[in-house]
């Protein structure tokens, strides 16, 4: 069984000004720093065989930190990034209600199968998902930190609870949470998600 501490990167500026980032970059934002700071700082006597992190920019910002503080480097999987979003990436949702009516309403339809043009659809981001962290789980580590994205979470959070990809989202996948599952076998089991007091005194305190 393998024990996974998963996290959401700190806020961004694309995150402020709501634009959909997907595989696009976007920096952290002076709040994102200070998240990352408070999340290594939350962290700093968690015993971890390993640290993984999206290769993205603003996951492998969130995970230095707490590399310094745990003595561990951090391994970059391009797997635990955020959903391609495609033609979306960069756009406000006004935007893309605009510019892609049609694509929009099966977006916000959550319509499992269907594909963003030049991103990926929701059953294409579940499966990729579960395989990347089932393959880490195979490893025999013990505990394992993950830095990653909110959709990736959204994809973690379906998969332990048995939730259907089309369903609504009822939960959170607040910046530098804490969320915690584990792995045994093709077994996955939630033991608590979207924990924020370590942000307590960020300038967008989420609590």
């Amino acid at each position: 069984m393998t024990r996974f501490l998963l996290i959401r990167h700190g806020e961004t500026e694309w995150n402020r000004a709501q634009r959909i980032q997907g595989q696009s970059e976007s920096e952290l934002s002076p709040t994102g720093l200070a998240q990352a700071e408070a999340l290594a700082a939350h962290l700093s006597q968690a015993v971890a065989d390993a640290l993984v992190s999206s290769d993205l920019g603003r996951t492998m910002r969130t995970a230095a930190p707490l590399a310094r503080r745990l003595g561990l480097v951090v391994e970059a999987s391009a797997a635990l990034r955020e959903r391609g979003f495609g033609v979306f990436e960069g756009m406000t949702p006004a935007q893309i209600a605009l510019s892609f009516p049609a694509a929009y309403v099966s977006w916000q339809a959550r319509v499992a199968d269907f594909v963003i043009p030049g991103g990926e659809s929701l059953v294409g981001l579940r499966q990729r998902v579960k395989a990347a962290l089932e393959a880490i789980a195979r490893r025999g580590h013990r505990q394992v930190i993950v830095v990653t994205h909110g959709g990736v979470l959204d994809a973690v959070y379906r998969i332990a609870g048995g939730i259907d990809d089309a369903a609504p989202r009822a939960w959170v996948m607040a910046n530098a949470s804490i969320n915690r599952i584990e792995i045994d076998g093709g077994h996955w089991r939630m033991d608590a998600w979207g924990e924020v007091a370590h942000l307590s005194g960020t300038a967008d305190d989420p609590a």
